[in-house]
């Protein structure tokens, strides 16, 4: 009889431990999806203040699961690729960085196209709102006399105005829209 108990009271300990073992796996998930969340908020943060992140360079970024966060995108100075990389690993929870940030070469031609998109985009009646924010949200990266628009704007309509700008600079080999509408 003794025997019989022990059995059946281990038997239910086992059971109850496997169930909670399943229950705090199901609550780890939900933890991480919020871990997830909150580690994609700070690393947004983190890059928009970097002090010499401006609307000639663009950073992405991709958050994973596993503590992975990997960096995009285009920088036209050296050091803001490294920047970003230091911010983001000091972020809690960040247990690995990959940085695939594209540093712009150095090209006198390159920055005499990026002052002409500047001032043709932003001199827009249209376009001069997106220029009064801290982070410009066209950016404009010009690599080799290419020019990509990356970043959001309101509307249709100011997409349009602002390729047409962009495609108006003289010296321009190529414009690749990479623009998103915002939704509200």
């Amino acid at each position: 009889m003794k025997h019989l108990s022990f059995a059946l009271l281990l038997g239910l300990l086992m059971t109850v431990g496997w169930q909670g073992t399943a229950l705090a796996a199901q609550q780890g998930s939900a933890l991480s999806q919020r871990g997830v969340d909150r580690i994609t908020k700070e690393v947004r943060h983190e890059l928009v203040m970097l002090p010499y992140y401006g609307v000639f360079d663009f950073l992405a970024y991709k958050v994973d699961a596993d503590g992975t966060v990997t960096l995009l995108g285009a920088a036209a100075r050296p050091s803001l690729k490294s920047d970003a990389e230091n911010v983001v690993k000091r972020i809690e929870g960040v247990e690995k960085v990959v940085n695939q940030i594209d540093v712009l070469p150095p090209s006198p031609a390159d920055d005499q196209i990026r002052r002409a998109e500047f001032r043709a985009i932003y001199g827009s009646p249209q376009l001069t709102k997106y220029s009064w924010q801290a982070v410009q949200s066209i950016h404009i990266i010009v690599k080799n006399g290419n020019v990509t628009l990356a970043g959001a704007v309101d509307n249709e309509g100011d997409k349009n105005v602002a390729l047409i700008q962009a495609k108006s600079v003289p010296g321009v080999f190529a414009v690749n829209d990479k623009l998103q509408v915002s939704s509200k």
